[in-house]
């Protein structure tokens, strides 16, 4: 009896000295059956446009849970509203990372609003993970190793159209209506550092509005008065909207470069008439899912079979699904890549991790990769022209210059 109560000692003491189990590792907001993920969107205020991506990912790991979760493991998705107030989104923060013991928060959108958190994330070594902004102070590792952006910052992004006017319009003169907030200020900075010295005599205007405004209306008015032949255009959807319609109803008529965050058909053209939206340059990186040469492509495909079954009440021609689909297909794969150590630190090595990761909404060529030291997951992008009901691409693939900023 004893030989026997030996061995089974031995046993015991074997199985949990097993590769398998000694593996498992977990965090708070993990366990053998859960991953508890945290998100804070606008679903209300001045940027409720953007609501729909929080409801995108919602509706995506729906879809994981029902195809069995990401190795056995279900989602639990708990997404606040911050109404795009920056103390609004520290006290959500706080909530899901204090009381609803998230693993992560994913993609809480804003620039302020992710800056007014970032200190409180790193501090707690809670990853702030996938920002909804592309300001380049979320790309810093070395400062704040728990939070990573996901799509082009907006330097890059300026510097870009900086390239084109240079190029196409070397004589414009460029009127800017712009965030008064880090986010505009971010973009702004892109493009004087791509324009260089002709900044000081091609910029003729530069007029910031508040996010809490009623309109921009007045701001356009003095940018056609400026003498402005070419408009650059950083606003979020709302004031993207107004500015496409007011320059229509004066007669203004410039180039207009559109920041990305607003180059959505859905959200920003339909609402300023598509006939006042004709000729609008953008920098894209993602599919326009309105855009008919798509329509045989198997991740649009995928895309559109996804919003039918699991977000049928979505905006098919709007560009925030299609970004937070993506958004949630790249956390999936760090997830997956994570395997059983679910620990905040492995989260973070594994979505410093990804190799030519492709979201399926992608442009072609465009791919996400990361690294110890690259926390800018996308880093390329491709003109875009709106004719007709769509967004063209045309040109070649462009690269961020990151490291010279």
């Amino acid at each position: 009896m004893r030989f026997w109560k030996h061995l089974l000692i031995a046993g015991v003491a074997l199985a949990f000295a097993s590769p398998a189990a000694a593996q498992k590792k977990y965090d708070t907001g993990a366990s053998e059956t859960e991953i508890r993920v945290g998100n804070i969107m606008p679903y209300s205020g001045p940027a409720s446009a953007y609501g729909t991506i929080g409801k995108t990912l919602g509706a995506y790991f729906n879809k994981v849970n029902a195809e069995g979760g990401i190795n056995g493991r279900k989602i639990t998705f708990i997404t606040y509203d911050d109404g795009y107030a920056p103390p609004k989104t520290v006290e959500q923060a706080r909530r899901l990372v204090e009381n609803d013991d998230v693993l992560l928060i994913l993609n809480s959108l804003g620039t302020a609003h992710n800056t007014a958190i970032q200190k409180y994330m790193n501090s707690k070594k809670v990853p702030q993970l996938f920002v909804a902004t592309g300001a380049t102070k979320f790309g810093d590792p070395k400062n704040f190793p728990w939070t990573m952006g996901w799509q082009p910052n907006y330097q890059s992004e300026g510097r870009i159209y900086a390239q084109h006017v240079l190029k196409n319009y070397p004589n414009g003169k460029i009127g800017v209506l712009f965030q008064n907030d880090d986010y505009g200020k971010d973009y702004l900075k892109g493009l004087k550092d791509g324009l260089g010295d002709k900044a000081k005599t091609m910029i003729v205007a530069e007029l910031p509005y508040e996010a809490t405004d009623p309109t921009v209306d007045s701001q356009i008015v003095s940018l056609k008065a400026s003498g402005a032949d070419v408009f650059y255009n950083v606003t979020t959807p709302k004031f993207a909207a107004q500015a496409i319609k007011k320059a229509a109803e004066i007669g203004w008529k410039p180039v207009h470069l559109l920041n990305s965050v607003s180059a959505s058909v859905g959200a920003v053209i339909r609402p300023a008439g598509i006939e006042n939206a004709q000729g609008i340059l953008t920098a894209l990186y993602g599919k326009d899912p309105t855009d008919p040469q798509w329509k045989d492509d198997p991740g649009t495909k995928e895309w559109f079979a996804f919003m039918d079954k699991y977000y049928p009440e979505g905006d098919k021609t709007s560009s925030f699904p299609v970004y937070g689909y993506s958004v949630a297909r790249t956390l999936v794969q760090v997830l997956q890549q994570c395997g059983d150590n679910l620990t905040r630190e492995n989260v973070m090595r594994q979505a410093a991790s990804l190799k030519d990761f492709e979201t399926g909404m992608a442009l072609p060529g465009i791919k996400i990769n990361t690294s110890a030291t690259d926390f800018y997951p996308i880093e390329q992008m491709q003109m875009g022209k709106f004719e007709g009901e769509t967004f063209k691409p045309f040109g070649p693939i462009l690269n961020g210059e990151i490291g010279s900023m």
